[in-house]
């Protein structure tokens, strides 16, 4: 395996900022990408490039798509692509924002800062609901088999495949139940995180198996509020 961005599995950091840039000047990406790459230390600051990104680019990378608007039920999950998503990791606040803000002028002759999002560790890495999320999320080996490309040549292999989505939570709704009405709607124990040995069919553990998927979806889920 070549370079890899280490960030991707290392653990949740105390604090990060999400910056989604669009294209503002397609005749000078080359040289701003390049400031980028010197940059990207891909532990501190991880970078994804999207579909737009690519096409401007006049390259190719086989399995990347745009992901696609989902409806259903009354509930619409739009599609919100960007040309590039960096995710910039650290433990203080004030140093991300200085660092977003040299990354936003170093990129500024070619991407536009369309989004900026902060972010936070709870607890022990937990959602606000108070549930570990990733609980699934492959170890060791078999995590990096599962998130970093290999055996397919030069700037590929060490590459990963991102989707970057964001959730609001209705919190109130969830603060209004009882511990075991909230453990059923996920599906493990708050307490010690244990599924259930018979979880109901609509709890999230049942709905996002990812052994319930065909071919079985080996991801790894990084999530912070």
């Amino acid at each position: 395996m070549s370079q890899y961005q280490a960030g991707i599995l290392l653990p949740i950091p105390k604090q990060a900022r999400y910056m989604m840039f669009t294209i503002q000047e397609a005749d000078m990406l080359h040289a701003c990408l390049a400031d980028l790459a010197a940059a990207a230390d891909g532990s501190e600051l991880v970078v994804g490039i999207g579909q737009s990104l690519i096409s401007a680019l006049d390259c190719e990378i086989p399995g990347m798509r745009v992901f696609p608007s989902l409806a259903n039920l009354g509930i619409e999950i739009p599609s919100t692509s960007a040309a590039l998503w960096c995710w910039l990791r650290g433990n203080d606040r004030g140093e991300l924002y200085h660092r977003a803000k040299d990354i936003e002028e170093m990129l500024a002759p070619a991407l536009r800062l369309t989004d900026v999002v902060d972010a936070f560790e709870y607890r022990d890495a937990r959602d606000l609901s108070g549930y570990e999320d990733g609980t699934e999320n492959p170890k060791g080996d078999e995590a990096i088999d599962a998130v970093f490309v290999s055996g397919q040549g030069a700037g590929m292999d060490g590459s990963s495949f991102v989707a970057v989505q964001q959730w609001l939570h209705d919190l109130e709704y969830l603060r209004g139940m009882s511990d075991s009405e909230r453990d059923d709607i996920v599906g493990r124990h708050i307490a010690d995180n244990e599924e259930f040995d018979e979880a109901p069919e609509s709890a999230h553990v049942k709905r996002t198996a990812q052994e319930s998927y065909e071919p079985p979806a080996f991801v790894v889920r990084r999530s912070m509020p």
